[in-house]
């Protein structure tokens, strides 16, 4: 037996008893006579004491000679320790240590193992295995565990049912890029690896399991982010025989669940709100609803608020769009303060061309960064459609109007954080419902599915696809979270009928439809059920759960912004002789 006990688990009740222990070494302090050793496991950290009085020599001198991060196996008895720490769980004893075992040397690391690490990122990933050691990281890991065994738990108690789905699949056109996977044995084609399940699910519902949910890996070989990984998991959900209200009923519920079980916080309104409504208020379709700042439209038929026709100021006289957003108690930002957010604005990330400025102060008047084209008046109507009072400071932008919305949105995040009003303990979360079907691509001048192509278009707007496209309101909804998307899902299509409509608005001939999508359309001829579902993130669900928006942080062995696993150095190339086995003609460059 390796260990009788783990390192976290030892108390005050636990005196003079005897326990062997197992883990590794986390700091030494030596004083001669006395030998103090902090041994670590993932549950915790217990203090040994070799002392020359009660511990034989030959233990002592092993003792000295330990390294830190040694694999240690220790035999001895649990004694009240004379200097106490009370931010240890077991601070009030250590062991007086009697057998000293290594069961494994160590190098000395790469970077600290401590909470306070002195290694950078890029080491650390290098490393990661020495990484988990250290308790934040195993934390956030454990922490992953717990959620997704809270969500098994309750979508088991709901009648769902697990099936796990293919990995190798057919590559389609739709969404991202895929990764592809050579057939040895069948010449020149390809597997692709799923970004979703969504097919299978689908046919999952034709064969009748009615609520099937998975855990499961999803591939996009797209660009990198904070966020965003070239693998990474989700909750996938299907239901059969529901609207669009039974979904949502039953995943606020898992969200509730949550919420409750994970972090202790009970939610009861989840707000719904329109795409088009969370456009026009926030300039993003998941807003963060913890703050206020909501958009105040300037622009009116006749021009912006109090003017009545142009006033030879070109911003705002060749502006689709005149908006502000009202910034509580900020006044008396200084010039220096105002100059760094119009320098933040035109960063290429946002690429505004300026900001323009209003504050109301304390003593009523206000003042502008653009007074000499309007007077007090006129600011005073904005300040009043804003809702803004002395002390606050109005930010304004103009221009396109889909362009200066994204860009007043991504102000208004930067302004919240920091003033400090995106709590990470706080939770706000919000249904998005009624998004387009479809939108325009200039690129390839066709229509794309926002969502994909197996959205059903909402009840009685299937017929505007012939007259008004881009107005078509799909029967889709994402759920949001402190101003992310933490699901997305809709009601599907269902009969093969529309189906093939959908893909010929789409640009399939069909021909391709056929090809790419036929085994589907097959299936909806044997009596294929009213279906639809969501996808949580689960990555992205479990940075917002504990506290964080970095998902990286919650993902054992994660890849970097380049997409490389600099552990063990992959993407990498692949022997001659296998290549010849998969068939691919390539050269590979020296």
């Amino acid at each position: 037996m390796y260990r009788t006990h783990n390192n976290g688990q030892l108390r005050a009740a636990h005196i003079n008893k005897e326990v062997t222990l197992a883990g590794w070494v986390q700091k030494i302090r030596n004083k001669g006579f006395m030998v103090w050793v902090d041994l670590r496991d993932r549950y915790g950290i217990t203090q040994l004491i070799f002392d020359e009085e009660r511990t034989s020599k030959e233990v002592i001198e092993k003792a000295t000679k330990l390294g830190r991060e040694f694999v240690i196996q220790v035999k001895g008895t649990v004694i009240e320790r004379e200097s106490k720490n009370a931010n240890m769980p077991t601070g009030d004893v250590e062991i007086l240590v009697s057998e000293l075992t290594i069961l494994n040397q160590s190098e000395t690391p790469p970077f600290t193992i401590e909470d306070d690490t002195d290694g950078g990122e890029d080491l650390r990933m290098k490393y990661r295995y020495l990484d988990i050691r250290r308790k934040p990281v195993r934390d956030n890991l454990i922490f992953r565990s717990k959620v997704a065994m809270a969500v098994r738990n309750y979508l088991s108690k709901e009648g769902f049912i697990e099936v796990e789905t293919p990995y190798l699949i057919k590559s389609t056109p739709e969404g991202a890029r895929d990764f592809v996977v050579p057939s040895r044995m069948n010449e020149g084609q390809f597997y692709a690896l799923p970004q979703s399940p969504q097919t299978f699910k689908q046919l999952l519902m034709v064969g009748g399991m009615d609520k099937y949910f998975q855990i499961v890996k999803c591939f996009r070989d797209e660009d990198l982010r904070a966020d965003r990984q070239p693998e990474f998991t989700q909750i996938d959900c299907e239901m059969a025989f529901v609207e669009q209200e039974d979904i949502l009923n039953a995943f606020e519920g898992l969200t509730k669940h949550l919420l409750k079980e994970i972090n202790g916080v009970e939610i009861s309104e989840f707000p719904r709100m329109t795409y088009d409504e969370a456009m026009e208020k926030y300039g993003n379709d998941k807003p963060d609803i913890r703050f206020g700042m909501e958009f105040c439209p300037l622009t009116t038929e006749g021009g912006v608020v109090g003017t009545f026709e142009p006033k030879g100021f070109p911003v705002f006289d060749n502006a689709e769009l005149v908006v502000a957003i009202n910034v509580e108690g900020c006044a008396e930002y200084t010039r220096k303060q105002i100059d760094a957010l119009v320098d933040w604005v035109k960063r290429p990330q946002i690429g505004a061309t300026g900001l323009i400025w209003v504050k109301y102060n304390a003593d009523g008047t206000l003042k502008s960064s653009i007074d000499k084209f309007f007077g007090e008046e006129i600011l005073k109507q904005w300040a009043e459609k804003c809702n803004s009072k002395p002390g606050d400071l109005m930010l304004i932008m103009a221009g396109q109007k889909n362009k200066t919305q994204t860009q007043l949105s991504a102000l208004r995040m930067y302004l919240a954080e920091q003033l400090g009003l995106r709590k990470s303990n706080e939770f706000a979360p919000l249904w998005v419902v009624d998004f387009p079907l479809l939108e325009w691509d200039e690129e390839t001048n066709r229509y794309h599915a926002m969502h994909h192509p197996f959205t059903s278009p909402k009840p009685g707007q299937l017929e505007l696809l012939d007259t008004n496209p881009g107005e078509v309101k799909a029967n889709a909804y994402d759920l949001v979270l402190n101003g992310n998307e933490i699901g997305g899902g809709s009601i599907r299509i269902h009969d093969k009928k529309t189906q093939a409509l959908m893909f010929d608005y789409l640009g399939f001939t069909p021909e391709e439809a056929k090809a790419q999508f036929g085994f589907l359309m097959d299936a909806f001829q044997y009596g294929a059920p009213p279906h639809g579902g969501i996808a949580f993130g689960l990555d992205r669900l479990v940075a917002i759960l504990g506290g964080q928006e970095t998902i990286r942080d919650f993902i054992a062995f994660p890849k970097n912004n380049s997409g490389r696993d600099v552990m063990i150095d992959a993407p990498a190339p692949i022997d001659h002789k296998q290549l010849d086995e998969l068939h691919l003609n390539v050269v590979i460059k020296s």
